[in-house]
């Protein structure tokens, strides 16, 4: 986001410099040997169409575990023509065409089997020698011994390895969210982002797609070593920026004073107020965002010069929730001598959990928040 901390969710950690993770490029020059499955060095051969890669090269390119690719092959038929002798896969250009069709298809909620359906039909056969065919795509597996259908996401794999995000049960919008993020698929984030608030709204897009999302993330870099700092910051930047594409219904030409929204002094922790202020603009309701780490001066001078009906103040730790700030904003009084007015003052975000603060009204979750603010203005809530 341009000239503040990069957004992230809650929880979030500020990234370290010394992340070390990289992702290969979506379409790297053919190259004449690749890293196999248990990280050690080995001889790839050319094809005729280019350079075969490994299972774990691909899985590194695409952003999915080895034993994903295994199973999609296993179950669906999603595998590579050649093997070299009688089990080492090796992934052809056209091969990988193949896969990175079944993630797109799989990141936008499809079930595997017929994402692999779809992925296999629309395979085409690449450049070659006149003459060349593709070689017909394996059918999946059918009858009494086909595995069953379902996620196939592979056996459970050791903590730091590249795979699945630990979700639980979601909708199939937030994995998909989760899939293409971790493949760090920036087209596929915004599309799925775009099309989850224009089919559920903001609220819903918000508590049970986008957060779940963060969450796991964040959950995901506590266990894996400092990995996954750059789908979190990916994730965080596309959240960010769909919220800001949320349509806003026009001010009313005498509005009313303002919704003034910040963070408390020393919180970096923005994509929560942005999805509030989103919320907000898309109820016509006037905000004023402050973003990041207010300094309480400036906080004071901000309340002072817009006059708001409300204040916002967001704290994602308890480190942050100065209780004393509460007061002091609850306590300002503006207007003329027998008229003097104060703001509601709003302790929000999971700092201020535990014994109620006093002088303020603590929202549970955004659509709460929505509501308790729309109140003042008589907006109702959008979907």
């Amino acid at each position: 986001m341009p000239h503040r901390t990069p957004p992230s969710p809650a929880p979030r950690r500020t990234a370290r410099p010394s992340a070390t993770i990289t992702v290969a490029a979506a379409d790297p020059a053919p190259v004449s040997a690749a890293v196999t499955g248990d990280g050690g060095p080995a001889a790839v051969p050319d094809t005729p169409y280019g350079a075969a890669l490994t299972t774990g090269a691909v899985a590194r390119r695409l952003g999915v575990a080895p034993t994903t690719l295994r199973s999609w092959d296993r179950r669906y038929g999603i595998g590579p023509v050649h093997h070299e002798g009688a089990k080492h896969r090796r992934w052809t250009p056209a091969d990988i065409a193949v896969l990175e069709t079944m993630c797109r298809l799989t990141a936008a909620g499809v079930p595997p089997a017929e994402a692999a359906r779809t992925a296999r039909s629309a395979a085409v056969a690449p450049s070659g020698p006149p003459g060349a065919v593709a070689a017909a795509p394996a059918e999946a597996p059918t009858g009494p011994d086909a595995p069953p259908d379902g996620p196939a996401d592979g056996p459970a794999r050791r903590p730091g390895n590249w795979g699945a995000l630990p979700l639980g049960r979601v909708r199939p919008e937030c994995r998909g969210l989760a899939r293409a993020a971790v493949r760090l698929d920036s087209g596929a984030v915004d599309a799925l982002l775009g099309e989850v608030l224009a089919a559920h709204g903001l609220v819903t897009a918000w508590d049970e797609v986008m957060m779940p999302a963060l969450r796991a993330v964040g959950r995901k870099w506590e266990t894996s070593g400092e990995r996954y700092v750059e789908v979190e910051h990916l994730l965080s930047w596309h959240i960010s920026s769909a919220l800001r594409r949320v349509p806003a219904r026009p001010v009313p030409p005498q509005p009313g004073p303002p919704v003034v929204v910040a963070c408390a002094p020393g919180e970096l922790h923005t994509l929560p107020l942005e999805a509030l202020t989103a919320g907000l603009a898309e109820r016509g309701v006037p905000v004023r965002m402050f973003g990041a780490a207010v300094p309480a001066d400036a906080l004071d001078e901000a309340v002072r010069r817009a006059g708001p009906a409300a204040v916002v103040l967001w704290s994602q730790s308890r480190a942050t929730a100065g209780r004393a700030l509460v007061r002091r904003v609850g306590g300002m009084t503006w207007g003329v001598r027998g008229a003097r007015t104060r703001a509601t003052v709003m302790a929000a975000g999971p700092g201020w959990a535990g014994a109620p603060v006093e002088g303020a009204v603590q929202p549970a979750s955004l659509g709460e928040a929505l509501r308790m603010l729309g109140a003042l203005y008589g907006r109702d809530l959008p979907r």
